[in-house]
């Protein structure tokens, strides 16, 4: 799927990450900031580009403020924002099943 504006979702409440997307000529460009950075950096970014893959992002900068959040709203947030950033949402999008 193509970037093509800026994307936002999630919020910065405990337990829940916010991801914001926007368009790149250079790749994936991943950013992450989280309370737990040590404990689960790793996993958050592996997470992240995953389900970037899944949906076919080759080209975008991507921020995550991250706040104690599980895989499952990870990969929400990420979904969401590249559907936003994409015009995808305004249509009719099998939500949840577009990432494996």
């Amino acid at each position: 799927m193509e970037i093509k504006k800026a994307g936002l979702a999630g919020t910065l409440e405990s337990s829940d990450a916010q991801v914001s997307i926007e368009p790149s000529n250079a790749g994936i460009q991943l950013s992450v900031h989280s309370s737990v950075m040590n404990q689960y950096g790793k996993q958050i970014k592996a997470t992240v580009l995953h389900t970037l893959e899944n949906l076919g992002v080759q080209n975008a900068k991507v921020i995550v403020i991250d706040k104690g959040a599980l895989d499952c709203t990870i990969k929400a947030r990420v979904e969401c924002a590249v559907f936003r950033s994409g015009d995808a949402s305004e249509k009719n999008i099998p939500w949840g099943g577009a990432v494996k």
